[in-house]
């Protein structure tokens, strides 16, 4: 892979053909998307590590998802597509309410309360750091009987406190708003669910009842690329080269 600093994000880009540029999570990095992109020969894929996670400086100030968006449109190579998980979800849809894109990937994004399952417990949390620590020892202890989280428990020593705990509030004052799928209904965009274990079922029905383009893979969890990765790359590699 090439690496580089652009717009105080590492970038790493691999591969040749359509371009697709892949946001992680909350408290993640683009590590996570190792293993799914080397399943999808034919894209030129572009990960970034967002400011104040994975390997990227941590900012002078945390940003909130709206300036993080605002940074990533400013940046955002043309006719990119753009993939997004979780939070990264969110950001694929803020980014594509502001610019133009090919169309976006929003995999288990956030679309009501009911999916605030990390989030949540740290924005309930007043200081960062004990926010960011106390999410990270609860990760551990779950990951005893989810092998998945052993990853996010590790991309999450890496994190800027504030900037997690920011986006963290964020993404519950968002999801509470319930608000999220009727705007991903307007967007050229597929949504990918874990089922049953992803986003909860009263979001299953918002993005029903908004119209919204979607598809459950199970079974999967909210790592749905990680559990299932060839049902995963089917029904995304049909999206993007349908677009």
């Amino acid at each position: 892979m090439q690496w580089s600093l652009e717009c105080g994000m590492i970038v790493r880009r691999t591969g040749d053909g359509p371009r697709v540029v892949w946001v992680h999570g909350l408290g993640e990095s683009s590590v996570s998307f190792e293993s799914v992109v080397a399943a999808m020969p034919g894209f030129a894929h572009v990960l970034v590590d967002l400011p104040g996670y994975g390997r990227s400086p941590w900012p002078a100030a945390a940003m909130s998802l709206d300036e993080v968006a605002d940074n990533l449109v400013g940046w955002l190579p043309e006719d990119a597509y753009v993939i997004g998980h979780s939070m990264g979800g969110v950001l694929a849809t803020l980014v594509a309410e502001r610019t133009r894109v090919r169309g976006i990937v929003n995999i288990d994004g956030n679309i009501s309360i009911g999916d605030c399952v990390f989030s949540a417990k740290a924005a309930a949390i007043a200081d960062p750091a004990v926010s960011l620590a106390t999410v990270r020892e609860q990760v551990l202890r779950d990951s005893l009987a989810r092998p998945e989280l052993r990853g996010y428990f590790a991309a999450m020593t890496f994190a800027m406190p504030e900037m997690f705990h920011r986006h963290a509030h964020d993404l519950v004052d968002m999801s509470r708003a319930e608000t999220l799928a009727p705007r991903i209904a307007k967007l050229p965009s597929l949504f990918v669910a874990g089922v049953p274990d992803g986003i909860c079922a009263a979001s299953r029905e918002m993005l029903d009842a908004a119209g919204a383009r979607w598809v459950g893979v199970e079974p999967a969890g909210h790592w749905v690329y990680l559990d299932q990765t060839d049902a995963f790359v089917r029904e995304v590699t049909g999206f993007l080269r349908a677009s």
